[in-house]
């Protein structure tokens, strides 16, 4: 964890140690984990307790509080890549017997914002709210394939195992390479890479800068696709990112427009 440098970040530092693997902590294993005294510490615990981020139980641990599900009803209502791209996974589940994801990249992290699913079992390692590896499946390589090379290799030097893993090449060379052909073909396919015997396809999303903001991927079963189906599947995906990203930049263009 990057050293936090403000009282803010030190803040935002105590909410970023909870994890799938660690849901809860106490007060002395949160100062051994962050180097905070105790004073500090827990005035920022109440600063936290009292805005409803965090909860805590007699003679137990802090854990998330029910502000984070507030906030989460909030993005839903608000995010411009839901707003945007909702309407088109109910389409593309429609269409195919699938599961349609939209993903949001922040910072260097993948996190599935929305879905729609039209089978009645669907298969997922990754809902809603699950950040998704760097290294592995279709979303990732249809936004990585788009990022600057300056940001870009950092990312692959540090998911390279991962990449090599799922045969996409021995070396950092060899990653470049295949972004390439994902970058010219506008679109990603991976099979059984994040969840087995499911095939992704995905493509990226952007904002009026042409910076990647997210992705719009579908998630089907590979016994029900063949080369010819797949071919269909990414030209309704490619399409549906691109007028995402028309809707995205004209919603923006209006609101600088009123400003």
């Amino acid at each position: 964890m990057t050293e936090p440098k403000n009282t803010l970040e030190r803040v935002l530092a105590v909410l970023e140690v909870f994890t799938e693997e660690r849901l809860e902590w106490t007060g002395e294993e949160l100062m051994e984990e962050l180097g905070y005294s105790r004073p500090t510490l827990y005035r920022y615990l109440k600063t936290l307790k009292d805005a409803g981020f965090l909860i805590s139980r007699p003679n137990a641990g802090f854990t998330l509080g029910p502000k984070v599900v507030e906030m989460d009803y909030l993005m839903r209502k608000s995010d411009p890549l839901i707003l945007a791209g909702h309407d088109y996974l109910t389409q593309l589940a429609q269409r195919f017997s699938c599961t349609a994801l939209l993903v949001r990249w922040y910072g260097n992290r993948l996190l599935c914002v929305d879905s729609v699913s039209s089978t009645t079992n669907p298969i997922s390692s990754y809902p809603r709210g699950r950040p998704m590896p760097l290294g592995r499946g279709a979303i990732s390589r249809s936004i990585l394939a788009f990022l600057p090379k300056r940001r870009l290799l950092p990312l692959i030097t540090n998911s390279l195992d991962d990449f090599k893993a799922v045969g996409l090449g021995e070396s950092i060379d060899d990653v470049l390479q295949t972004l390439k052909s994902v970058r010219k073909a506008g679109y990603a396919t991976a099979y059984g890479e994040v969840t087995p015997g499911v095939v992704g396809i995905a493509a990226p999303v952007f904002d009026a800068g042409r910076t990647p903001v997210g992705s719009i991927c579908i998630t089907i079963k590979g016994s029900l696709v063949s080369g010819t189906l797949i071919d269909e599947i990414s030209g309704y995906v490619r399409q549906a990112a691109v007028e995402i990203t028309g809707s995205i930049t004209r919603d923006r263009d209006i609101h600088n427009l009123t400003l």
